[in-house]
């Protein structure tokens, strides 16, 4: 049965978290969560983070009202969102706009992130997340191959053989007084099969502010440095910190050079909203004459920002990216669905990542994200046997751990490997294969 793009689900009219089926029989995904989302407004997490400013947050337990029900596995299932992207850098003969597309799928994989400051639920180790999905032409496999540190191995290929995309991610997590910040470390490669190309880069660091007192608001931050392994060239992409009065929030600057350090094309833009692309002399010439307007204007005007402020309010947002009068629009975001507020602020594609259709579960394997407890529970919005289900598989994988270090027992990765990046020589968890010939019979037990 043929899916139909996740984005255009909305319009069939349904918001009951069912899945709507079109009266041709063609399939269409669930269009709204089946509860909506917990208020988190009467709890504190100060009692909790208080302790840990400056430390490793992995190990810290928090209340389940700060999830949102998905797992991590399937937070980065959501890189697939824009896979379009993908498929128009295998259709293109130039690489500079191969590479042009790469830079655009990069920013669109964060983009799922705006205004998304629930927490996925850590993956238990063994735990995994498959999806295939015809309609976008492709299929993704993830396994949580270690727990301490947390690292998440994921691998998708192109149905029809033509891209491969791999990585393996453990975000570090640090608690700075008011924010929460996470450096998602990891190499993330995309295998263009039919140009003989490879690219890799790492995505930016995250931040949540607020997490004590006020709003909660997001903003990514630092550079990205996607490589082509095959031509020497190189998109680096600088993600602007939002700055004192957050004239730069949410601001991704950056260019494409070649082997030779000759700049090739200037990238601007939101990951929030879009990306263009345009010719460094008419960037420059553009900057040129807004800096000489912006001399013209009146200095001091902004009203300095006491340091005693007991919240860091979210800077207001610029309308839209300023356009440059030739650019060529590389990426735009998707429109989320109407009721998203209601549902943690997910896009129509992480809507439907949850979704347990009718004998999905005959062919899933047993270790699936989507057969969690805990989850499915939060989703139902039945809050605390989500959240007894959760202490109840923490202390499954605990008593599962010292078990094997009684029996001295190594813990063997199912679809995942170590192994080294064949691009940048660092260490990577590679696929082994076989996953999609489903034989589950040797599958942990972790539910």
């Amino acid at each position: 049965m043929l899916d139909l793009d996740p984005h255009q689900s909305n319009r069939t009219g349904k918001h009951n978290g069912e899945t709507a089926i079109q009266e041709n029989g063609i399939k269409r995904h669930r269009t709204s969560l089946p509860a909506p989302m917990f208020s988190r407004s009467d709890f504190s997490v100060w009692s909790i983070l208080k302790k840990c400013i400056g430390l490793e947050l992995s190990k810290i337990t928090m209340p389940i009202v700060f999830n949102e029900p998905l797992s991590f596995l399937q937070r980065i299932t959501e890189y697939m969102e824009h896979i379009y992207l993908i498929n128009k850098a295998c259709s293109h003969a130039d690489p500079l706009e191969r590479m042009q597309a790469v830079a655009a799928f990069a920013v669109s994989a964060v983009a799922s992130q705006w205004e998304r400051t629930g927490k996925p639920f850590n993956p238990l180790l063994g735990e995994t997340y498959e999806l295939t999905r015809e309609d976008l032409g492709f299929r993704f496999i993830s396994e949580q191959v270690s727990h301490h540190p947390p690292i998440s191995a994921f691998y998708s290929e192109g149905l029809n053989k033509d891209f491969i995309f791999h990585g393996s991610i453990y975000p570090k997590l640090k608690f700075w007084e008011k924010s929460i910040e996470a450096e998602p470390r990891g190499t993330i490669t995309l295998e263009l099969l039919k140009h003989n190309e490879a690219y890799t880069w790492t995505n930016p660091t995250c931040c949540v502010h607020n997490v004590i007192i006020g709003k909660l608001w997001l903003e990514q931050y630092g550079t990205v440095e996607i490589v082509n392994h095959s031509t020497g060239d190189k998109c680096v992409l600088n993600f602007k910190p939002c700055g004192l009065f957050g004239k730069e929030l949410h601001r991704v600057e950056g260019y494409i050079q070649d082997k030779n350090r000759k700049k090739l094309c200037v990238i601007y833009g939101k990951w929030t909203e879009c990306l263009w692309g345009t010719d460094p002399a008419t960037y420059e010439t553009y900057k040129k004459n807004e800096k000489r307007g912006g001399e013209q204007k009146k200095s001091n005007e902004d009203v300095i920002k006491s340091e005693n402020d007991e919240a860091d309010d979210m800077p207001e947002v610029q309308d839209t990216v300023q356009f440059i009068p030739g650019s060529k629009l590389l990426w735009r975001i998707n429109c989320r669905p109407p009721n998203s507020s209601q549902m943690y602020n997910f896009t129509s594609f992480a809507v439907s990542l949850n979704e347990l259709e009718k004998g999905m579960e005959a062919i899933l394997a047993p270790t699936d994200c989507r057969l969690r407890p805990d989850i499915r529970n939060m989703e139902n919005g039945n809050m605390d046997v989500a959240s007894k289900e959760k202490e109840r598989l923490e202390e499954k994988q605990r008593a599962a751990r010292k078990e094997r270090a009684k029996d001295e027992v190594e813990w063997h990765t199912r679809w995942f490997h170590q192994g080294t990046n064949p691009y940048t020589g660092t260490s990577d968890w590679l696929y082994s294969g076989g996953y999609f010939d489903r034989n589950f019979s040797d599958c942990p037990d972790i539910y």
